[in-house]
């Protein structure tokens, strides 16, 4: 989002004397290469009796070139424009492969048409020895702009100086200090000198008042302020011409509005003429001021632009209903770190530790906020070309009714930390859930980390595995499995343990195991409760929810097989059990319907809860339901996307 901005310059000069004016070239129209939205331009000149021509010089810089036939005693110089300050990354650019690493000589064609701005001005001593203190060992074009730029700004004392004309580089290094049309040329002098094409940048610097203090760094500016400056560029292949601001030590970003750009200073001078001789003084008035601005995250709505936006939103609702429209909407806000931003993971990459954990945070409070009694999930997300492995997501279910599907949140573990659980733990959660889903422990194997070469011993009991499928007719069912060895072996990597089951090696085809999700279209019935007791009566009953009293329906004790009784087809999906970091991790086996899904959610809970041990939820999310909600937080690069669950109306 940007500001807009009014910027108002006002130059006068008045003689003391009338005096005859030779042609004047003004160059006070942003240059076609500003990256500043340019909305209008103004420029008015006294005395009004005069010609004008528009021109551009060799440099594509802006002139108007202003014939005055009478004599006068005052020129005045008016300019008014309104510009979008967006924000610009400096560093936005692509260097070509031939000029990623200093030294580098420009292509032939190239360094002809580069040749005025290769060009050396006398030098001396100082200047020569400040060059020699330079680096020019092989690095990155980049690395060396920056440093140089910074040396400038660092060993130079900035100062306002009032006096005309620019001063040369070695007068400027004996001072020690300059004002920004010196540093701007020293600049331009010291990057020539190591073989690199510069030029004299002229322009307008606007800064603005931060909406809120930084937590470090320079606070910037107290009030709006805009100036003329000068600058420097530098021209990279493929990056084009990158602006160095060396009274900063910054590249130039937003804010920046060039006017004219040259080989040489004398050639981006705002204003060069001649005119008789006489006595003059001159005044200079600018300003700025915001005329829009788009509300932000440090600005944001009034409390009254907000009641205006709540009731349009809901006269829209109306519309809507009126007219028999149906809409739904989702968001995908982004964050950032606020801490470590320039770490890979808050710049380039997708994953990280940090985001991770952050990440986990945010689910939480995004659970406490949205679905008290949600369930969290730590599953699997996109699998992107090029990258070994799909991304983590972190979601948040719950459901529609305000019934929880999760009683406990603190049987959440946080797995971003070592919460002390150990293999012999996975064991005995799995051993007592299969006990309570009356499945009994002979059909529970331990899964192998598979050889560390082929050919090697067996690698050590990753975790437990628990055939598992949900037959819509005769509940819970297990079987043997029958792998070559006798023994479960799992695929090597790093993911979950459920995701590195050797399903491949079980003999046969699919069968009646195969799971297929309900077809989303189907009509559903009200979600009943669902816990882990035994025996559950089937009976109409009131509950008060978050979504107010509601009647539902528990369901009956389904007829399930007979203690430790094998199927009599292979199951070939699975529950797995493993201490993964410290945390005991509990995978979910694919189900076909959200009920079966909260079944076993209910008795995995009911085992935590037992066993008094917090766990992490992983593996398959509940198949698509309406009657459930869904938001969650994923990685992509540089930053943590929340995807919000759809809404539809405005009220939600």
């Amino acid at each position: 989002m940007s500001i807009r901005v009014a910027l108002h310059h006002r130059t006068e000069y008045c003689y003391d004397r009338p005096i005859s004016l030779s042609p004047q070239i003004i160059r006070l129209r942003p240059a076609p290469h500003t990256r500043m939205p340019i909305v209008s331009y103004s420029l008015k000149v006294e005395p009004g009796e005069h010609f004008v021509n528009w021109q551009q010089d060799p440099y594509s810089n802006w002139l108007a070139r202003y014939v005055f036939p009478k004599q006068t005693r005052k020129l005045a110089i008016e300019i008014d424009l309104v510009a979008d300050i967006v924000v610009v990354n400096p560093f936005d650019f692509f260097i070509d492969e031939c000029a990623e690493h200093y030294p580098f000589d420009y292509e032939t064609a190239l360094k002809k048409q580069l040749a005025p701005f290769l060009e050396l001005e006398e030098g001396g001593e100082l200047l020569e020895r400040f060059v020699a203190t330079i680096d020019r060992s092989r690095r990155r074009n980049v690395d060396l702009i920056v440093d140089i730029n910074q040396k400038i700004q660092q060993e130079l004392k900035y100062v306002i100086r009032l006096e005309p004309g620019v001063q040369t580089p070695e007068h400027t290094l004996a001072l020690r200090q300059g004002s920004c049309r010196d540093f701007a040329w020293l600049a331009v002098q010291v990057l020539r000198r190591l073989g690199l094409a510069a030029r004299f940048v002229s322009g307008y610097s606007i800064q603005l008042r931060s909406d809120e203090k930084p937590l470090d760094g320079p606070g910037g500016v107290e009030r709006d302020t805009t100036d003329l400056h000068a600058w420097a560029e530098v021209y990279l292949p493929g990056a084009g011409w990158i602006g160095m601001d060396a009274t900063c030590g910054l590249l130039a970003g937003e804010g920046y509005i060039p006017l004219a750009a040259a080989a040489h200073h004398r050639d981006a001078a705002p204003l060069t003429g001649l005119l008789d001789p006489c006595e003059s003084t001159m005044d200079v008035e600018m300003s700025i001021r915001r005329v829009l601005e788009s509300p932000r995250s440090t600005l944001p709505y009034s409390e009254a632009q907000w009641g205006e936006i709540d009731a349009m939103g809901h006269r829209v609702d109306r519309d809507l209903v009126a007219g028999d429209v149906r809409l739904s909407m989702g968001g995908e806000p982004t964050f950032i770190s606020i801490d470590d931003y320039e770490a890979p993971e808050w710049t380039v990459a997708a994953v990280g530790e940090q985001k991770r954990k952050l990440s986990d945070t945010l689910i939480r409070r995004l659970r406490d906020a949205f679905a008290p009694g949600g369930l969290l999930h730590f599953g699997m997300g996109k699998w992107y070309p090029g990258e070994p492995l799909p991304r983590w997501a972190l979601a948040c279910f719950w459901r529609k009714d305000g019934v929880p599907m999760w009683n406990d949140p603190s049987m959440i573990a946080d797995e971003t930390v070592d919460n002390g659980h150990r293999l012999s733990l996975a064991g005995k959660f799995i051993n007592l859930l299969a006990t309570r889903l009356e499945l009994g422990t002979r059909y529970v194997i331990p899964a192998f980390d598979p050889p560390a070469k082929p050919g090697g011993d067996l690698g050590a009991v990753a975790g437990y595995v628990l055939p598992l499928h949900r037959n819509p007719n005769t509940g819970w069912v297990t079987s043997e499995w029958e792998l070559p060895g006798g023994t479960c072996v799992l695929i090597p990597g790093s993911s979950p343990l459920g995701l590195r089951l050797p399903i491949a090696d079980l003999p046969g085809d699919p069968g009646l195991s195969t799971v297929y999700e309900q077809d989303p279209f189907d009509a559903r019935d009200d979600l009943p409760l669902f816990s882990a007791e035994d025996d559950w009566d089937f009976q109409q009953e009131r509950v008060a929810t978050s979504a107010g009293t509601i009647t539902l329906t528990r369901p009956q004790t389904r007829p399930r097989p007979a203690r430790a009784k094998t199927a009599n087809w292979i199951v070939r999906t699975a529950l797995a059990v493993e201490a993964r970091g410290g945390t005991l991790h509990v995978f979910y086996p694919p189900v076909s319907t959200l009920e079966h899904f909260l079944e076993l959610t209910a008795a995995i809970e009911a085992t935590a809860a037992e066993l008094h041990i917090p766990i992490a939820l992983e593996g398959y999310a509940p198949p698509a339901d309406h009657r459930i909600n869904v938001l969650k937080v994923t990685p992509d690069p540089g930053v943590i996307e929340v995807n919000v669950h759809p809404v539809l109306n405005w009220g939600d």
